[in-house]
């Protein structure tokens, strides 16, 4: 996996997702970053996602709400607009982490 910006590492979704709106985010978030250079590290990488979420939400990844409305991912059905920061604290973030280490190992072996 080489990558370059930081959007790359949205570019395969993850399998399921925790509230409606998460796809929503998810999308955002990688337009957002499209332009984003990949940083030095992972606790960088981690920063930047962690403050664009907060920005994009409203509230840290670590809040103690199970979900959060936002009203421009509200695209229809019950929960809709919803985003679950337990998804995005316990398997999105993780999962960026993932990939973010898998490319430099990748890169490193070039």
């Amino acid at each position: 996996m080489s990558i370059t910006s930081l959007s790359e590492l949205f570019q395969t979704e993850p399998i399921s997702w925790g509230c409606r709106g998460d796809p929503y985010l998810w999308q955002e978030m990688s337009e957002v970053l499209a332009t984003q250079p990949l940083p030095s590290s992972e606790a960088q990488l981690a920063g930047t996602l962690e403050a664009i979420f907060e920005r994009l939400v409203g509230l840290p990844i670590t809040a103690q709400e199970s979900s959060v409305f936002v009203e421009r991912h509200a695209h229809g059905g019950m929960s809709s607009g919803h985003i679950s920061l337990k998804f995005w604290c316990e398997t999105a973030l993780p999962l960026l982490l993932a990939r973010y280490h898998a490319a430099l190992i990748d890169g490193d072996s070039r």
